[in-house]
C-alpha cells in the first residue's frame, strides 16, 4: 500500500517556479530515508495546484522521523516560493480542466453566487493512502463542505 500526502498550493505559480518546485521535490525524494533506509517515493504536482507525495510502504514504511523530514521540506518550500502548503483551510475545486483554490471561508459566498454547487468536484486532501487517493475527487455534496449548501 502507498501512503499519500497532499498539499494544496495557496496561489498560482509561474511555470519556472513550478519546474523549480518539482526539481526540489524530486531531489528531496531521492534523498528521503527512514531509519537510514531509502524510501520508495514519488513527488508530483497535480494540475499545477496540489503537491502529491507517495511512499510505497511495501519496501519500507515512512516513520515519525521521515514524516518530520517531509514536513520540514514542505515548510522550506513555503518559504522559498512564498506559498501556503500546510494551510488546511484551503479548498481545491475543479473548474473545467483547471483547479481553483479558495479559503474555506469563501465557500458559502461561492455557492450563493453560483460559482459552486452541490455537483462541483472538490479534492479531498485529507486522504491517507492510495485507495483514498483514487477517490479523492468528490462532489461537494459528499464532503464536509455540504453544510454550506443549506446556509446559502
Amino acid at each position: 500500500m502507498k501512503k499519500v500526502w497532499t498539499f494544496i498550493i495557496g496561489k498560482s505559480l509561474q511555470e519556472a517556479e513550478l519546474n523549480r518546485l518539482l526539481e526540489k521535490g524530486k531531489e528531496f525524494i531521492s534523498n528521503w530515508t527512514a531509519h537510514e533506509n531509502k524510501l520508495d517515493a514519488r513527488f508530483e504536482v497535480f494540475k499545477n495546484r496540489i503537491v502529491v507525495v507517495k511512499v510505497n510502504e511495501a519496501s519500507y514504511n515512512a516513520s515519525g522521523c521521515s514524516i518530520d523530514k517531509l514536513t520540514r521540506f514542505i515548510k522550506s518550500c513555503e518559504t522559498e516560493f512564498n506559498i501556503e502548503l500546510l494551510n488546511r483551510l484551503l479548498v481545491a475545486y475543479k473548474n473545467q480542466d483547471a483547479i481553483e483554490v479558495v479559503n474555506s471561508s469563501k465557500i458559502k459566498e461561492l455557492i450563493t453566487d453560483g460559482t459552486l454547487n452541490e455537483n462541483t468536484v472538490v479534492y479531498n486532501t485529507s486522504i491517507l493512502n492510495e485507495i483514498e487517493f483514487n477517490n479523492w475527487e468528490q462532489e461537494l455534496r459528499d464532503t464536509w463542505l455540504k453544510k454550506y449548501l443549506h446556509t446559502a
